[in-house]
């Protein structure tokens, strides 16, 4: 039976996909206490292609940019449920890191970031509120336009 988290992701539209497996020498999840720190995740959709390609401010426009976060925002959440079998027992998101690819000079990093941010304060209310850093970077794997980590508690 669906969880209060999932049955609010119904009623957003938005089914989880399969998680992505890593794709090098680390882990999806890690969990210490009650803490869970889920691994960068980018922003593949739930074809399995990204939902953005390329560099913020160098073809990338920032609404794409925020979609691309959201897809990321699912993609957490798909990892959360795949270590914990419940969203439901997500008692706060404590942190999100955003990583931008960005072109020289774009400065609109906060912003894109907000596409996972607003995903999650839709879902987990306000519990859903965290602090967060934003950082633009030069690459990301697959080029993808965004990648984005979180820090969870958990019961």
């Amino acid at each position: 039976m669906a969880g209060m988290v999932e049955k609010t992701l119904a009623e957003l539209g938005i089914a989880l996909p399969s998680p992505a497996k890593p794709i090098a020498n680390y882990v999806a999840c890690v969990r210490s206490g009650n803490l869970l720190v889920v691994s960068g995740q980018l922003c593949f959709g739930a074809d399995g292609k990204l939902a953005a390609k390329g560099q913020l401010g160098g073809g990338v426009s920032v609404e794409d940019g925020q979609k691309a976060a959201r897809a990321c925002a699912i993609n957490l959440l798909a990892q959360i449920k795949a270590a914990l079998g419940d969203l439901d027992k997500v008692t706060r998101v404590v942190r999100l890191g955003g990583f931008i690819n960005s072109a020289p000079g774009f400065t609109d990093g906060p912003k894109v970031m907000n596409g996972a941010s607003d995903l999650m304060v839709e879902v987990f209310g306000d519990k859903g509120r965290h602090a967060r850093s934003t950082v633009g970077v030069s690459a990301l794997p697959a080029d993808a336009a965004v990648e984005v980590e979180g820090l969870f508690e958990v019961v």
